[in-house]
């Protein structure tokens, strides 16, 4: 992504300018309990109008690990100078959220003492705060349901007199309550009502789901922390869609095959671009490849743990399917 940084940089000057102006501007149903997390009883009946509400369906017992949950990458980039270079989402966070998705990755930019809303190098025009008011009023209305939130730092630091990790503790400090930061992997119970941290940024301390260390670049990887693992393929360029289809359904395989009890969480990106011109991405080339064949593979797929399912361009039909296979 470094020769994207540098070209989008330099064929957006003007787009830039604006987008600094901008972010100095912005600164200021009926439940039913089985003891099995994803063979749920057949007595439950959900319906996609229940979507955003559809973890109050599970019981409290329920592992984060054990589920299959529909995520978007790069949650907050819904706008780009050039088409196909940044967008990656058309639902704005309150609407993914209502449309059930689970897992938000969040990139934020620490520029002048906050965090704002990058892919790359342009800034979406949306500030962290802007994302956390969307996610407490969500859970405000729905507290059964959890959010779990990836925070990775994006592009350059600048303005700021406190470390990023400092930075984030200060927005927690503005509302513990709505956050989840034990390390480890929790169950559905403890999170109710609450963001779960998936951190992708160095801490002075355990906190939340570690996955600030050897993350893999372009590739399926394995990261080991004290007591869970994680597996995460996130074969983000690709150069073939079939090739990134068959890394995408390796690892859903490997989530529905594996002892649900063994500790281990699985987030399977099925985002990408492509590489055009000059190294610059073309997004929708690998979205509108690989959204349908997702799509058709959900229609076939058997109830069971598929992991998180961060996509691209999400709607409420692709993550309805993946919420199904909970029950």
């Amino acid at each position: 992504m470094k020769t994207f940084i540098y070209v989008i940089s330099i064929l957006t000057a003007i787009f830039m300018c604006s987008s600094c102006r901008k972010e100095n501007e912005l600164l200021s149903a009926q439940k039913t309990t089985t003891s099995n997390a994803n063979v749920m009883s057949t007595a439950v009946t959900i319906h996609m109008e229940n979507a955003a509400d559809w973890m109050s369906y599970l019981p409290d017992t329920v592992s984060i690990n054990q589920l299959s949950i529909p995520g978007t990458h790069d949650s907050g980039a819904r706008h780009e100078p050039i088409g196909g270079t940044a967008k990656t989402q058309n639902l704005s966070i309150a609407d993914q959220l209502t449309a059930g998705v689970r897992f938000l990755d969040i990139r934020c930019r620490h520029y002048q003492g906050a965090f704002v809303i990058h892919h790359g190098s342009i800034y979406q025009q949306l500030n962290f705060d802007d994302v956390l008011l969307a996610c407490k009023t969500f859970l405000q209305q729905h507290p059964s349901e959890t959010i779990v939130m990836s925070v990775k730092e994006e592009y350059n630091a600048e303005g700021n007199t406190k470390t990023f990790a400092e930075e984030f503790d200060r927005y927690v400090e503005q509302d513990p309550s709505f956050w989840y930061l034990e390390a480890g992997i929790p169950i559905l119970g403890e999170t109710r009502g609450k963001i779960v941290l998936f951190r992708r940024f160095s801490a002075p301390e355990a906190k939340g789901i570690d996955a600030s260390h050897d993350w893999a670049d372009k590739a399926t990887f394995t990261i080991t922390n004290q007591n869970y693992t994680l597996r995460i393929q996130d074969q983000y360029e690709v150069s073939n869609n079939d090739t990134k289809f068959q890394a995408v359904t390796d690892l859903f395989e490997e989530a529905l095959q594996g002892n649900q009890d063994d500790q281990t969480l699985f987030v399977n990106f099925t985002s990408g671009y492509r590489n055009v011109f000059l190294g610059i991405p073309n997004i929708p080339d690998v979205a509108n490849a690989i959204n349908p064949k997702l799509s058709a593979y959900f229609d076939n797929a058997i109830a069971g743990r598929y992991g998180i399912v961060p996509m691209d361009f999400v709607n409420d039909e692709f993550a309805w399917k993946i919420i199904q296979k909970n029950f």
